[in-house]
């Protein structure tokens, strides 16, 4: 049987759907209607999804009983699919884990703390700088195999460990190299404003400088990047650095999107102008944003991750975010640092626990709403024809076990573009 035949999955105990008459990311109520099909069935060819029914719809299908020879069947009996996860945050380009930092984190010492002593963000500078172009095109590979392998075929990915022009550019390069040989999706993000590198300290303007008219339009040109992000946060950018940023960005039309109110309040109102597709971690976010926040198309992204590995007793205000309107998504946040996790999974079941979330909300936030923070929701995020055939086949009866069993492997079958992938 050729490897691109037409694929059937049948007898698909749960099939989570997410399947809407409304465009754009899910909001309020709708967020947790999952749009379960039981003894489900579907079809992709060339790389689409073409039909969702019941296996008996299916299997009285004329198509499909006239292309029976030619069809790869996979009985999913006793199993749930999802669509693939879609991470809209994620730190893949570093050269080593961060273990210093990690334990003394765990012997008290605070954020903050850490990132004064030289360690943080800028303890992972020196090694990417060091590393060659193949070193970190392998590691970033071998990040996205390991996020795939936890159900995900979508994954953006940041920059903003080397900062510096050469080495900034360098790191988008490895996530495009390492994209092309990843048979899953790859949304590129320049992420030179994360912090500002010890050489630029005496004089933060230049280096701002340098990323509005040097790294991103060397990275528009070679096409590198899809996004261009800022972390807006007390020691990190301030909203009128960002606004230059941003407003370069624009100018090579590049999307925008925002870390904030991670540790700290950040008023949204002037980041919002950007029209951002994301603002991401909203820890702190200010009670007056939330209206403006939902009457926008930015998706709050939400990664509780880092919350827990930080060993933070708050988590992002979910529950307040969704009665507000707000359309949420959950990431990993995968980085060496503060969330050193490939799992989607985990994720799922940190927004159950610690931030109320129903397994129904969490699952539509990592996948249809994770599609919208990538500006990706015409494609990616929903099982229903004409978008991609992105699949993940878990080994439970139930949806919500993927967030129950938490620190388990469930994710038996990953399926990207009509094909099972071995990740």
């Amino acid at each position: 049987m050729k490897a691109d035949s037409p694929l059937l999955l049948t007898h698909i105990r749960q099939l989570v759907t997410l399947r809407s008459e409304d465009a754009g990311p899910r909001r309020g109520a709708a967020l947790g209607q999952p749009g379960v099909v039981e003894d489900a069935a579907v079809l992709c060819v060339a790389g689409k999804i073409v039909s969702v029914g019941t296996t008996d719809e299916a299997t009285r299908d004329q198509w499909v009983r006239r292309h029976k020879r030619s069809l790869r069947e996979i009985d999913c009996s006793d199993k749930v699919v999802l669509p693939g996860f879609v991470d809209s945050h994620t730190h893949p380009v570093f050269a080593a884990p961060r273990l210093v930092d990690f334990e003394k984190r765990v012997a008290g010492a605070s954020y903050e703390e850490i990132a004064a002593a030289g360690g943080g963000i800028r303890s992972s500078i020196q090694a990417v700088r060091e590393a060659s172009l193949a070193e970190l095109t392998r590691t970033v590979l071998a990040n996205f195999g390991r996020m795939m392998r936890q159900g995900t075929t979508t994954i953006e990915a940041k920059s903003g460990y080397g900062l510096s022009v050469e080495s900034e550019l360098k790191s988008l390069e490895a996530i495009h190299r390492a994209a092309r040989q990843f048979p899953g999706t790859v949304a590129p993000t320049l992420l030179a404003a994360h912090v500002v590198p010890p050489e630029h300290r005496p004089d933060r303007a230049e280096y701002v400088r340098q990323i509005c008219e040097e790294m991103i339009p060397q990275a528009d040109a070679r096409q590198l990047a899809w996004f261009v992000d800022v972390f807006c946060e007390h020691g990190a950018f301030t909203a009128e650095e960002a606004d230059q940023i941003f407003t370069a960005a624009w100018q090579h039309n590049l999307a925008a999107r925002v870390h904030a109110c991670q540790l700290s309040p950040v008023p949204l109102h002037e980041l919002l102008r950007f029209n951002p597709a994301s603002v991401d971690h909203l820890d702190c976010v200010l009670d007056d944003d939330l209206a403006e926040l939902a009457q926008a198309s930015t998706v709050a992204t939400l990664l509780p991750a880092a919350n827990y590995f930080l060993g933070l007793k708050h988590f992002a205000p979910a529950r307040k975010l969704l009665e507000a309107g707000v359309a949420v998504a959950l990431a990993t946040d995968f980085n060496p640092g503060t969330a050193p996790t490939p799992s989607m999974p985990m994720v799922l079941s940190l927004a159950a626990t610690q931030m109320r979330m129903t397994p129904a909300e969490a699952i539509a936030a990592a996948t249809i709403n994770g599609a919208y923070a990538l500006n990706l929701g015409d494609r990616k995020g929903s099982v229903e024809a004409g978008k991609d055939a992105d699949l993940a086949i878990f080994a439970v009866e139930d949806y919500r076990e993927i967030a129950y069993w938490f620190g388990d492997d469930c994710c038996e079958t990953v399926i990207v573009a009509g094909q099972p992938v071995d990740a």
